[in-house]
């Protein structure tokens, strides 16, 4: 019994950085502080080319780094998987999408980063399917959840929440939340959403939350608490623009949703589903990080703002390093972590009164995505390559 519990617990280890934004979607690492500064010959534990398209993220579960490129057009969309320590690739599961899927070019086909949990690894592939496989790359379950189409493409990413695993299926007219058995693919619940046309400018590509035990997902509109075990909407709290790229903001007992329409409206709320206030903002991608009742986002103009979340007012906004940042921010002890378009890793410490960087990292590949953070390395993903950046030992 001793043995098999250690060889359950040696699974999945509480600094791994197992789905979008880390093991529990906060954005904040556990275990050492990441370094501060790196650059092509500076801090590189190992650089491993990637040959294809995607703006997903890395994760890192039990000894392997996972991220998913597409190829063709989008017609080959692959999940690589490779060895945390030395970047060796260790294995690669293709799946084959027939057809057109629209998109546009800065959103490329794989924009959805999959979940592990030590043993198992799940990727979404849109039209392509949701796909389960062992971490030996053997297939476990694969579900088809229908043809997705959106102009910009899809971005959403599944997560697991106990035995379930939970995706924001969309955007396009046939849009849902929906929940899986992870170890068969059997479909528990689907809570279905209006949806829209494939050119209108409406859609979400948020990934689910779990705060108290409920799902929080930002929907055109409005922000819904879902109850797990059956779908149930809890609450919701409406203000909410049409278009929603950004996960909910979580922190000090309050939520922050960001969306994009002609009012640009966001709104923030407490956890119990009352709207605090409804303010324009400009577009912010990526998804924020609050710290002291402060929310810190990086928006699409190449602008850092640090804004009340209580309130909604803006206390500090100031030029970016590097410029506009599609990656969300990311912590590791007191430091915060974002990835520019043109692929510097700007690093500073959250202060309302005066924005100041500690380090301006540019690896000179540009790049979407989020970076991850495990027992203090850092893996990134570029347009041309996977990242392990590490201080020496």
């Amino acid at each position: 019994m001793m043995i098999a519990l250690i060889c359950v617990l040696a699974l999945a280890s509480p600094d791994d950085w197992s789905q979008f934004r880390g093991p529990l979607g906060t954005g904040v690492a556990a275990g050492p502080e990441a370094p501060v500064e790196w650059g092509p010959k500076k801090n590189v534990r190992w650089r491993t080319e990637i040959t294809g398209l995607g703006n997903s993220s890395p994760i890192v579960s039990n000894g392997r780094v996972f991220v998913t490129v597409s190829a063709e057009k989008g017609k080959k969309r692959s999940l690589v998987c490779l060895d945390r320590a030395s970047g060796k690739l260790l294995w690669t599961q293709t799946v084959d999408v027939p057809g057109e899927e629209l998109t546009q070019k800065d959103n490329p086909y794989c924009g959805s980063t999959p979940c592990a949990d030590g043993e198992r690894v799940v990727v979404w592939h849109s039209s392509g399917g949701l796909h389960c496989y062992g971490f030996d790359g053997k297939p476990l379950w694969t579900r088809d959840l229908g043809k997705f189409a959106h102009m910009w493409g899809y971005g959403s990413s599944p997560i697991f929440h106990g035995d379930r695993v939970l995706l924001n299926c969309g955007p396009g007219e046939r849009t849902f939340l929906v929940s899986i058995d992870k170890k068969t693919g059997e479909i528990a619940w689907k809570a279905e959403e209006p949806g829209a046309k494939a050119d209108a400018w409406v859609g979400s590509w948020c990934t689910p939350r779990i705060v108290k035990d409920q799902i929080l997902v930002a929907w055109p509109d409005a922000v819904k608490a879902y109850e797990p075990a059956t779908g149930k909407v809890a609450w919701s709290v409406d203000g909410l623009g049409k278009l929603i790229y950004a996960d909910v903001a979580i922190g000090d007992g309050i939520g922050v949703a960001t969306g994009e329409d002609e009012a640009g409206s966001c709104i923030g709320f407490k956890l119990s589903g009352e709207r605090l206030w409804s303010r324009p903002r400009p577009l912010e991608v990526g998804t924020g990080l609050i710290v002291d009742g402060h929310l810190w986002t990086i928006d699409d103009g190449g602008f850092i703002r640090c804004t009340e979340a209580a309130t909604g007012k803006e206390v500090l906004k100031d030029r970016f390093p590097g410029g506009s940042a599609w990656s969300s921010v990311v912590a590791s002890g007191k430091r915060f972590y974002a990835t520019t378009r043109s692929g510097a890793t700007v690093v500073f410490v959250p202060d309302p009164k005066k924005f100041s960087a500690l380090a301006v990292n540019a690896l000179g590949e540009p790049t979407n995505s989020t970076p991850a953070i495990s027992d203090g390395e850092i893996f990134l993903r570029t347009a041309k390559a996977v990242y392990c950046i590490a201080e020496k030992k």
